[in-house]
């Protein structure tokens, strides 16, 4: 990797990491040339821009994200196993990178929610794609036979991820302590309606 593509991957993972933290309106080009030391003029040959930045920031995170989260998790088989590795990466890419903020695209959902424009379509784009990733899931847990044919994928990613905003939720804001393990119950209640009879529980525990 050259040195000036090396420089521009260190500022994007930085701009995650703070990203999560003070959320994308605070990311500048003079903030991020402050922390990391470097010229304001360098850093803005990279970006030329404050929202060409902030795109670019949301589209590293989602590379970091295919890289923490899907890719290990589909090299799982099909079926309720790769579901739940996509569940439990999920559940840990935040403290993985790390994130001191939480998990980057619940925060960036929250700001930008309301927004309008170019940055809120990028998010709308990447958080509709892991849903349908997720739906896809589901499906081939169905076509495996480890979820019964009544299950609707759809239903399944929408309540999943409904249980990850509560748990960044519960965790971030509220501190509670009992966040990760409520989260995991929550999961294990989805899996239990969703399988089918002669599916047994694979990797469950009692967290």
């Amino acid at each position: 990797m050259r040195k000036g593509e090396a420089t521009r991957q260190g500022i994007l993972r930085h701009a995650v990491r703070l990203g999560s933290r003070i959320g994308l309106s605070g990311l500048t080009i003079g903030r991020l040339a402050d922390d990391l030391r470097l010229s304001k003029s360098g850093v803005f040959s990279h970006f030329r821009s404050k929202e060409a930045l902030q795109k670019e920031t949301i589209r590293f995170a989602a590379s970091i994200f295919r890289e923490s989260v899907i890719r290990p998790a589909l090299r799982e088989p099909r079926g309720e196993a790769r579901v739940r590795a996509l569940f439990e990466r999920w559940l840990e890419w935040p403290k993985r990178d790390p994130l001191r903020g939480g998990c980057f695209f619940v925060a960036a959902a929250s700001e930008l929610d309301d927004r309008p424009g170019t940055l809120r379509d990028l998010l709308v784009e990447l958080q509709s794609g892991w849903l349908d990733a997720l739906g896809r899931t589901v499906r081939f847990a169905v076509e495996t036979g480890d979820f019964h044919p009544g299950v609707d994928p759809e239903q399944f990613a929408h309540d999943m991820y409904g249980v990850m905003l509560a748990f960044h939720h519960a965790s971030r804001l509220l501190a509670d302590e009992k966040a990760e393990a409520r989260a995991r119950r929550s999961f294990e209640g989805l899996l239990d309606a969703a399988r089918t009879r002669r599916s047994a529980p694979t990797g469950a525990d009692s967290r």
